[in-house]
């Protein structure tokens, strides 16, 4: 598909698209034949799109109401999916699991995003239809990426109940403060922002032994791999401010498990 072509695809759903060559430094890696953003000018946000001649990109459904349209691209034997739309504020790319196979409308990658958990809870609860694509309904709330499912049952020690605590799905986004969180299980890690991703215990401990001025780095202990319980307020700059009443188990949604994330630039 040509990037005029393209380019009317997005159009439909409100929003421009700029497609260009991978640069120099994009084609030195083998691994990143393609890249998505979301960029901002002047003119507002647009989806700007960096590719190799390998790769082919395709359209598989637009759903102009909704804002949302599913791309295809191909290279050799790889095809990934990635689902672009608006949410709320803000465009966004979402890249979808490759274990899902063949996809053929928005619908089915707004449901392949969604964690195993989610999907009973929709199952047990029988939610069908457009309903399922609401951000609240009677088997849970979600707020951009992540999901939050009602455990009514949960009893949490108030001693055990954190504070204002960030929801993070790693470097670079904007992280999702919720008024009081509970985490429980994982492992334990340091962090700091010359280890944003965090240092187990040992190697915190090494670290320190070899340069002991590393101690002045404003670590913080956090839990990683962590199940994760909010209640309260969940605020974020790019989403509706949501209100948990009563316990709830934290998910996230499953773009990270696709190999297809790594060309994606976009974190919200």
């Amino acid at each position: 598909m040509n990037a005029g072509v393209l380019q009317a695809k997005f159009a439909c759903m409100g929003v421009r698209l700029r497609v260009s060559d991978a640069s120099v430094a994009d084609m030195l890696r083998p691994d990143q034949p393609l890249t998505l953003d979301v960029k901002s000018d002047a003119e507002g946000e647009f989806f700007d799109i960096r590719l190799a001649s390998s790769v082919e990109l395709a359209v598989v459904d637009v759903r102009r109401r909704e804002q949302h349209l599913l791309l295809q691209a191909r290279a050799e034997r790889d095809r990934h999916y990635y689902l672009c739309g608006h949410d709320e504020m803000h465009w966004f790319v979402a890249a979808i699991p490759e274990r899902v196979g063949a996809l053929t409308n928005v619908f089915s990658a707004m449901e392949a995003l969604k964690p195993a958990e989610v999907l009973e809870a929709q199952r047990q609860q029988g939610i069908k239809g457009k309903d399922r694509q609401r951000r609240k309904n009677a088997a849970y709330v979600r707020q951009g990426e992540w999901f939050f499912l009602p455990m009514p049952k949960l009893h949490v020690p108030n001693k055990k109940v954190l504070y204002d605590e960030p929801l993070s799905r790693g470097v670079g986004s904007k992280p999702h403060i919720c008024e009081f969180l509970y985490r429980k299980g994982g492992e334990t890690v340091y962090v700091c922002d010359e280890f944003p991703q965090g240092l187990a215990t040992s190697d915190y401990v090494d670290l320190l032994r070899s340069k002991p001025r590393a101690k002045n780095w404003n670590w913080r202990r956090m839990q990683r791999n962590a199940a994760a319980y909010a209640k309260g307020k969940v605020s974020h700059p790019d989403h509706k401010t949501i209100h948990l009443y009563g316990w709830y188990t934290v998910l996230m949604n499953t773009e990270g498990e696709a190999q297809a994330m790594r060309h994606v630039v976009f974190l919200d």
